[in-house]
């Protein structure tokens, strides 16, 4: 980048010799004045308003109109020969948090380069003092045959400084403001809330000039030859709020769509997927009365039940004897049939106490044989005694 101005910035004693780099550039695109007639340009030619002829650069000078209309011829040495200290320095004169300065008062943005190898260890020492205090910097310099006020502060690794106007430069706000006293609700300030919740935070970056991007295609088009047909016009309302609340509830739902619409395809987003949820499983009726079972034992006894562990827990209750149920286990067991256990056990529940007893007769008496039958005789005579 070319420097438009070379100096020094001046630090208490230090001082830091620096280059002075334009920070920001105008897009604008720009338009020639033309005559309708045949397209020749229209130029502007200096004139002298005494002999009416054309006058070249070289032959312009300055000069200050008093309040008659006299000119009062000033040279560039006359300026020379002023006392201005900051014509080639930067002269800091204070050191404020950011918050003193008014946006009002920031104008064009300038880097701060340093200007040669000697001047890297005072700038880096000026640069990191900014960092550390979080404050910055009040500077005056002299720029374009003028005084003018800066302010310097750290953007990445390089020093920027802002010119500022000064503070009487800023005009008051005055018959700014609507006329009367105003009265807004607590309804509308909700809404108004959530239209800046719903229009959130933006990156900066993301932001362009619409107006130009238009400009370009139009002139591209013309160029082409092709027809520009007119854009439809957007409604404004033209500036008319006849219902505040409605307007603002609008635009909320405008807002959260633009939103929506823009967030479709992001990997924050569902990328336009729709929503999938776990489906619930329906219990089935059998399930659902095996919950609970309510069953008399041989004892007398009214026992209830959850699930299969019923049917498990009430079979060694339904012998009345702990040989017995171990017996009839481990001889299912060694018949290695899961399926005949399940139906010795939905057996023992569903069916009578005596029907239950007969069951688990049979079911001893085929898996072990008479000498499990004689055991369990016994058993039943004691119970029953």
């Amino acid at each position: 980048m070319r420097s438009i101005w070379n100096g020094a910035i001046s630090f208490g004693l230090v001082s830091i010799p620096i280059k002075l780099v334009n920070a920001t550039e105008n897009h604008s695109i720009s338009f020639r004045q033309i005559h309708l007639a045949d397209g020749g340009r229209i130029r502007y030619r200096k004139v002298c308003e005494l002999d009416e002829e054309e006058v070249s650069g070289g032959e312009i000078g300055k000069a200050y109109e008093d309040a008659d209309g006299t000119m009062i011829p000033i040279t560039d040495e006359d300026l020379a020969q002023l006392p201005l200290p900051t014509a080639k320095t930067i002269e800091i004169v204070a050191f404020v948090p950011a918050d003193r300065i008014d946006p009002l008062q920031m104008d064009a943005a300038y880097y701060l380069s340093a200007n040669g190898v000697p001047a890297a260890k005072p700038y880096t020492l000026l640069r990191e003092a900014l960092k550390r205090s979080n404050r910055v910097a009040v500077a005056k310099y002299a720029l374009r045959g003028r005084e003018r006020l800066g302010m310097l502060r750290v953007v990445d690794d390089v020093i920027a400084m802002h010119g500022l106007l000064w503070p009487d430069e800023i005009r008051a706000p005055q018959d700014a403001a609507p006329d009367g006293d105003v009265t807004v609700r607590d309804a509308e300030l909700d809404l108004a809330d959530a239209l800046m919740d719903t229009l959130g935070e933006v990156d900066m970056d993301s932001l362009h000039d619409d107006y130009r991007e238009a400009v370009e295609e139009l002139v591209a088009a013309k160029a082409a030859g092709e027809i520009v047909l007119p854009a439809e016009p957007e409604d404004t309302g033209d500036g008319k709020v006849i219902d505040l609340i409605a307007a603002l509830e609008n635009s909320v739902r405008a807002a959260r769509k633009s939103r929506n619409v823009e967030g479709a395809g992001d990997g924050d987003g569902n990328g336009g997927m729709a929503d999938v949820h776990p489906i619930k499983k329906t219990p089935s009726k059998t399930s659902g009365a095996a919950k609970r079972t309510t069953h008399r034992t041989p004892t007398g006894k009214t026992v209830t039940r959850s699930g299969s562990s019923t049917a498990k827990k009430s079979a060694p209750k339904a012998t009345g004897a702990k040989k017995s149920t171990s017996t009839t286990k481990k001889s299912a067991g060694s018949a290695g049939s899961a399926g005949s256990r399940t139906t010795a056990r939905k057996t023992a529940t569903k069916t009578a106490p005596a029907t239950a007893k007969k069951t688990a007769t049979k079911k001893r008496t085929s898996s072990s044989g008479g000498t499990t039958a004689k055991k369990t005789a016994p058993s039943r005579k004691r119970t029953s005694a």
